[in-house]
């Protein structure tokens, strides 16, 4: 080891020494100012120095690389004094040993695009909170390099997230997770410690509440976010323990309701009615995909015809009956003929403002499976309405990730009670479609 590589590990925050030990995961978890970044920016350096390695910088969301680390290791290799070990390039960092440090977003990744990645050593998860469930299950088995590693650094937002279940939670028995915050920043400065305070202040005062204060400074996950359009209702029915698990009950239809999307998200929520009680058991949410490949995909994506449910109807917004301009077909066409039963009628074309409402009163009667439908009350946490900058009124819901799934309930709401236990059974009806191309 170099003298310049020791003085710089003896500089880290005691707790990020585990970054230099053996590892499968490594998880560093808290609030603001932690220096989780820093750290995890000088740490990947200094061990590219000490040997060629191929370096993976992922996030959930990267639409150029402006939104990537590569300015934050650019800066470190500055401060470091270590532009003769690396060169910076427009989309990728080379080290004079041999190494390579790249960077990608994961939400439009399939294991296919994700295959040249095979032979990373680490891969770096930065702002890992919003890493779905889909993103983790490609890449985790594309890190399989023999000694590779997955680092996470990550502010925890809502505790049902999907990283902070799988991470820190409950743990792999391979993964070394540290809650690091201010107060084990070495680096801590004046200016931080009054904007600290400041926040303190408006606490006290009432503009800001404790619970942001412990998330943003002290790293303490949320229930919903603020300002979320059903917090109240979402945090009735976690504690009531209706987050959880939901057997699928084979007796019972499961009905399919869509909110349609190319570059936006497409979200099916499958759900049953016992009674009064709605069971919300399985959920998909992806993007750039025809409304046949969510039914029966040929790339091993998530797909309905691979969930052997006793299917009732599917129901589809109004724009569901639209036909497209090139194919003059829509995804109701689409769907029957695929043998699906759709409704005739589709979701009421009922107002924003009334959807939300009619969600409110149904939300007392959900159920939610945690696992396979976990992402969905992710999306209703997060869902809140525009704040104007001028006025300080709030105004419809945002349009965001979080719509597409929020918008699917919405329309469940509007069509639970007509929900039933008597469609016919069709068998398996994807037979004739398997091992065909469709654009």
């Amino acid at each position: 080891m170099s003298a310049q590589v020791q003085i710089e590990r003896e500089a880290f925050p005691a707790k990020l020494a585990f970054l230099f030990q053996s590892y499968r995961y490594k998880v560093a978890e808290g609030g603001r100012a932690g220096t989780k970044s820093w750290g995890f920016a000088r740490a990947l350096l200094l061990k590219g120095i000490e040997k060629p390695l191929r370096i993976l910088c992922a996030r959930e969301i990267q639409n150029s690389i402006k939104e990537s680390v590569l300015q934050l290791l650019a800066d470190q290799i500055e401060r470091m004094g270590l532009e003769g070990s690396y060169e910076v390039l427009a989309n990728e960092i080379r080290a004079t040993n041999g190494g390579k440090i790249s960077f990608t977003g994961l939400s439009t990744k399939t294991t296919a695009s994700l295959k040249s990645y095979e032979g990373i050593d680490i891969c770096w998860v930065e702002e890992a909170a919003n890493v779905s469930r889909k993103s983790w299950d490609i890449l985790i088995p594309t890190i399989r390099k023999s000694g590779s590693e997955i680092w996470l650094s990550l502010n925890p937002e809502l505790d049902t997230d999907e990283t902070y279940r799988r991470f820190i939670a409950s743990p792999p028995e391979s993964a070394k997770v540290v809650h690091i915050g201010w107060q084990d920043n070495p680096w801590f400065e004046k200016v931080l410690e009054e904007e600290r305070q400041e926040f303190l202040r408006q606490v006290s005062k009432g503009i800001r509440s404790q619970d942001d204060y412990d998330n943003i400074w002290e790293g303490l996950p949320k229930t919903v976010i603020d300002g979320a359009i059903w917090a109240k209702e979402l945090v009735k029915l976690k504690r009531d323990g209706r987050l959880c698990r939901v057997p699928y009950d084979p007796l019972l239809k499961v009905h399919c309701i869509f909110d349609l999307g190319w570059n936006d998200a497409t979200a099916i929520i499958m759900a049953q009615r016992a009674g009064s009680e709605i069971r919300i058991i399985d959920y998909i949410e992806d993007t750039h995909r025809t409304i046949v490949d969510y039914v029966v995909s040929e790339e091993g994506r998530e797909d309905l015809s691979s969930r052997k449910y006793n299917w009732g109807k599917d129901w589809l917004p109004h724009d569901g009956f639209s036909r497209s301009v090139l194919s003059n077909q829509s995804a109701y066409d689409y769907l029957k003929a695929l043998s699906r039963d759709v409704d005739d009628s589709g979701v009421p074309n009922m107002s924003i403002e009334q959807g939300i409402e009619a969600s409110r009163l149904l939300l007392p009667r959900v159920v939610i499976d945690e696992e396979k439908a976990g992402l969905l009350f992710n999306r209703l946490s997060r869902y809140k309405r525009i704040i104007h900058s001028r006025t300080g009124e709030a105004g419809g819901p945002e349009h965001d990730e979080n719509s597409h799934g929020s918008d699917g309930f919405r329309y469940l709401a509007l069509i639970a009670d007509q929900m039933n236990n008597e469609a016919a059974d069709i068998g398996d009806p994807y037979a004739g479609w398997r091992g065909q191309q469709y654009g």
